[in-house]
């Protein structure tokens, strides 16, 4: 999923100001960023930046899924029963809570993934987060940058993903049969990731935007969420909104639909297990 990931990203930090087709930067679609950097870049390019997600992912999806069910407590609002707006608001704020803590990590992978060296050229995990450090410290200019637009990014996704597939798989009948009822689960976690990916890109492209190279080395042009959305919009239309839809679809449509399955199924099974 790594790969798809990286694509992403490259696609959304491509900005209007490259713009020759001959040039290796330059990628015209999700198979030519493939063919582009295998060829200039090598195989082992597609796993640039792996080290920052894999640190991060265990703690991150802790987090959301710990959170989750606290602030769906808390948003029952008196009723006995959660609703689509509790689901939803309670996947804001797990999305929220996750995004403070993956964003020095993100910082760290996008500045990987933008990195156009090639194998031994590119710079160790630990040597580029000293890097933005020492050059840019701890706030929001250096390994903070951009959690403005990961919060909206992470906040949008989750409010969607959770309060579609739990509000949805509430209204659709169950299948006693338990192997038709894994695949209901499924095909709603996967239209759930699918919808959530729609739904948040922009604010996914404003973050690489923000956290990738800018288009003019010293001079900062994407700096906070709602203008870099602006700016892009203005510069490059409104499809370039949603640069890197095809491959962030393709990871977290299939994913998202796993984690969410394992979770419901672990859920249950642990209540079932500890009821108190």
């Amino acid at each position: 999923m790594h790969p798809l990931d990286l694509i992403k990203t490259r696609l959304q930090i491509q900005s209007k100001n490259v713009s020759a087709p001959n040039d290796p930067r330059y990628y015209n679609g999700i198979f030519d960023c493939f063919r582009k950097m295998y060829k200039h870049e090598g195989l082992f390019s597609f796993w640039k930046g792996i080290i920052p997600p894999i640190l991060a992912e265990t703690p991150k999806r802790a987090v959301k899924f710990f959170t989750f069910e606290q602030y769906k407590a808390l948003f029952l609002f008196g009723s006995p029963h959660a609703t689509p707006l509790t689901f939803s608001l309670a996947g804001l704020g797990a999305g929220v809570t996750e995004a403070i803590l993956v964003n020095p990590f993100e910082v760290v992978k996008v500045t990987l993934q933008a990195n156009m060296a090639k194998g031994k050229e590119l710079p160790s995990t630990w040597s580029v987060t000293r890097q933005i450090v020492r050059d840019s410290g701890l706030g929001l200019r250096g390994l903070n940058k951009g959690i403005t637009a990961t919060v909206a990014r992470n906040g949008a996704f989750n409010m969607v993903y959770f309060g579609f597939y739990h509000s949805v798989k509430g209204y659709l009948p169950e299948f006693k049969d338990p192997v038709q009822e894994f695949f209901r689960k499924v095909g709603i976690g996967f239209v759930s990731g699918t919808l959530a990916s729609c739904f948040n890109i922009p604010f996914d492209v404003a973050k690489s935007r923000i956290q990738g190279p800018q288009p003019v080395p010293n001079e900062i042009k994407y700096c906070s969420t709602f203008r870099t959305v602006i700016m892009v919009y203005r510069e490059e239309g409104f499809f370039a909104l949603y640069k890197g839809l095809l491959p962030k679809v393709l990871r977290l449509g299939p994913g998202g639909a796993i984690m969410l399955v394992v979770y419901d199924y672990m859920y249950h099974f642990l209540i079932e297990k500890f009821p108190n």
